[in-house]
């Protein structure tokens, strides 16, 4: 999981970075930003996967 979290960590920056070098509308935040929901989606999916095993 805590490759999980630094995975997000770092796609958060990357996106951060690129809302202030091109704007929150650009084409690249906007992409970062959607790499970011779907990591999330993915985290939050296995976390519900887990601890429905548990």
């Amino acid at each position: 999981m805590n490759v999980c979290i630094e995975m997000i960590e770092q796609k958060r920056n990357e996106m951060l970075l690129l809302s202030k070098m091109y704007g929150l509308t650009s084409q690249q935040t906007i992409q970062c930003s959607q790499e970011l929901d779907n990591l999330l989606n993915t985290f939050q999916f296995s976390e519900q996967i887990y601890s429905q095993a548990n």
